[in-house]
């Protein structure tokens, strides 16, 4: 059965999690679909934006209840200390690979987004809720911790009592208060059509420089101050004067969408 679905329009990937009849509950072979997909996009040159979602009435309602009894065999539990993806394992990188992504990622959510989604959608660049959407960190429901990457993630994006209030009760929040705690970036209707908007105009943009830039915001989420006014320096010493950055200045006085190979 399909887990995963990735389409590529106009530079602008498309990955949609296809378990609708789950509520697109997350198995170990839906992690492993997620991770592949992530992969073959980073591999992928014609990708400048990506905008992940679930089909269904809902993005991803959290791990699958039935994966539980897979998860203290002894086999699988040896898993979890193997770092089988640079600094990650397997269910990790479920959300880190949207980070190590070169190019930016819209995350679009409806209906819920628990656990393991609640993860997933934390490792997207920016993420765009229906306002009806629920948002939770689960794990504590079934006796266990947030470990997809969460506490990388979370720290980044709110308060640190924010991450305690949510992890302790397991509670779902409206996506409205997730808003007020950084954890939304903006609600809409359709959000699927506004990440496709934002994409879109990602797309159109400079490639390198979008490169660039989500280097260096995630080299200033976790380095100093010199290393980061280093960093500014190098990236724009190597972008000025190349070739697009003059084809999106002669765009702009020819009042013209610019061309990228």
């Amino acid at each position: 059965m399909s887990r995963v679905s990735t389409q590529i329009t106009d530079g602008v990937a498309h990955v949609r999690l296809t378990r609708a009849a789950k509520k697109n509950a997350m198995d170990f072979a839906m992690a492993e679909a997620i991770v592949e997909a992530g992969h073959a996009l980073i591999r992928a040159e014609d990708v400048r934006a990506v905008v992940l979602s679930g089909e269904g009435d809902t993005f991803c309602a959290g791990l699958d209840v039935l994966s539980f009894a897979q998860l203290a065999q002894p086999e699988i539990l040896a898993k979890f200390m193997e770092r089988t993806h640079d600094d990650c394992n397997l269910m990790q990188e479920v959300a880190m690979v949207w980070r190590r992504m070169e190019v930016p990622v819209i995350a679009a959510l409806h209906g819920v987004a628990f656990g393991a989604g609640f993860q997933m959608a934390m490792g997207a660049d920016i993420r765009i809720a229906a306002p009806d959407t629920k948002l939770a960190i689960m794990e504590m429901k079934w006796g266990l911790i947030p470990d997809m990457g969460g506490m990388v993630l979370l720290p980044q994006l709110t308060r640190t009592d924010v991450i305690r209030r949510m992890t302790y009760s397991a509670k779902p929040f409206a996506a409205t208060q997730c808003l007020d705690w950084g954890l939304v970036t903006e609600l809409a209707d359709d959000p699927v059509a506004a990440a496709t908007e934002i994409a879109t105009e990602i797309a159109g943009k400079g490639p390198n420089a979008m490169k660039a830039a989500k280097r260096l915001i995630g080299l200033a989420e976790t380095e100093g101050r010199e290393a980061v006014l280093l960093a500014e320096s190098a990236e724009q010493k190597a972008l000025i004067g190349q070739p697009e950055m003059m084809e999106i200045v002669a765009a702009h006085m020819e009042g013209r969408a610019p061309r990228f190979g």
